[in-house]
């Protein structure tokens, strides 16, 4: 299991507690204001509105909000205007890390991520150096309740690349992005779905066995998270759950 998806139960469980909930809405929203404003803001005709508004959805967010965020991304009501920029970088162990952003100013946020890594044992990387360890795909969460076979051959009929185990968090399927709706689509005719998603995910993940290193790690992944312009932080480590719990 990819520390993507380690990292992504470590921030299910602190959404749940209640003390990311307001970072997570205003990351969703930034996500589907950009999204209409490249592609519009019917969600039939642009995929990636289509899954903001899933995520927006999932974490309960109210449909005033959203369908405000759609309207600042169309240009009926006034918002900020964000851009989409990518850091790449290496934290404690040499562990690579990819560092989505969406700014209305390049230069503050390229400073609060270099000082992140930096506090964080790391340190930024040129464009392209750690890129070429990930691969991009869409991510389907399938909530617990039906067997691995059964998830298996319904994501295979429909298009999916690969299925993981998530044990008591349930499945994910992985997809080419292109498949990502429509896998969901058929999918839930007959499961629970969850997040539906585009996500860097590693090729060839790094097991972590350190007990300081991973403490570093997670670390430095929470202090970039925490950045107002961070959307997602992409990392290629493994922990071991024994390790995770005596880390919490």
């Amino acid at each position: 299991m990819s520390g993507h998806n380690r990292w992504s139960k470590i921030k299910r469980k602190k959404e749940a507690a209640g003390s990311a909930k307001g970072k997570l809405f205003s990351k969703v929203i930034k996500e589907i204001t950009v999204a209409a404003r490249m592609g519009g803001g019917d969600p039939a005709g642009n995929a990636r509105l289509r899954a903001a508004m899933d995520a927006a959805k999932e974490a309960n967010m109210p449909a005033d909000n959203i369908t405000r965020a759609v309207k600042k991304g169309t240009g009926e009501l006034e918002g900020v205007s964000y851009e989409e920029a990518m850091y790449e970088g290496y934290g404690p162990g040499g562990v690579a890390l990819m560092v989505e952003c969406l700014t209305d100013n390049r230069n503050r946020t390229a400073g609060d991520v270099r000082s992140s890594f930096a506090k964080g044992g790391g340190n930024l990387a040129a464009e392209g150096a750690v890129a070429w360890m990930f691969e991009k795909r869409g991510v389907i969460e399938v909530k617990p309740g039906p067997s691995e076979d059964q998830v298996m051959e319904a994501a295979i009929e429909a298009g999916a690349e690969d299925v993981v185990n998530q044990g008591a968090e349930g499945f994910e399927v992985r997809t080419q992005p292109n498949d990502l709706h429509p896998v969901a689509a058929a999918l839930e005719k007959g499961f629970k779905l969850g997040a539906r998603r585009v996500a860097w995910i590693p090729k060839d993940p790094v097991a972590v066995q350190d007990p300081d290193k991973a403490r570093g790690i997670l670390k430095l992944m929470d202090m970039l998270e925490e950045l107002d312009d961070v959307q997602n932080v992409h990392a290629n480590f493994e922990i071991d759950d024994k390790l995770l719990e005596q880390l919490a």
